[in-house]
């Protein structure tokens, strides 16, 4: 394991977030435009995005804290932390160019998840009384798991790693 390695899975883990954005905004679209009966698939999205990133996490905390170690840090060292002890040459401008991506991708998740929250309940809020009593539960068991899905959005580990809690 190197920095080379920590390296690859940040952009993976840069990537998932990416992922993840495009689903979040997707879903607020859907919502926005009244179209709950999609969101079983928007929330199903996010939830897969999720699941890969937490995978994603995993694999960078095995790199980080190895490169960490390695770099005489304490295992559970944050990225600035690590960008700082990172020996002379490509490795502190790289690392430091993922943090600040990072942390950008990081605040647009944190922003649609707050923004998908919000509509999701307005949307509970303003429907529309329906004659078809199954269709407004149908729509009320979507909006209830993109909720659910959307905050799970927190990231805790990520917003750690990052310095940001």
């Amino acid at each position: 394991m190197g920095a080379d390695e920590l390296s690859a899975t940040l952009w993976r883990e840069r990537k998932q977030l990416e992922l993840l954005l495009y689903r979040l905004e997707a879903q607020l679209l859907h919502v926005r435009a009244g179209h709950t009966h999609w969101l079983k698939f928007t929330a199903a999205d996010v939830e897969k995005a999720l699941e890969s990133l937490q995978f994603d996490t995993l694999a960078r905390n095995i790199e980080s804290s190895a490169i960490a170690i390695e770099w005489h840090l304490s295992a559970n060292a944050t990225l600035p932390m690590i960008a700082s002890a990172a020996p002379p040459g490509v490795w502190p401008e790289l690392l430091q160019e993922h943090h600040r991506e990072l942390v950008l991708l990081f605040k647009q998740v944190e922003t649609a998840a707050a923004a998908n929250v919000e509509a999701l309940l307005m949307g509970t809020l303003a429907q529309a009384d329906t004659a078809d009593d199954l269709a407004a539960l149908a729509d009320d068991a979507n909006i209830e798991r993109a909720l659910a899905a959307t905050r799970d959005c927190s990231l805790p580990l990520l917003k750690e790693f990052l310095g940001l809690a």
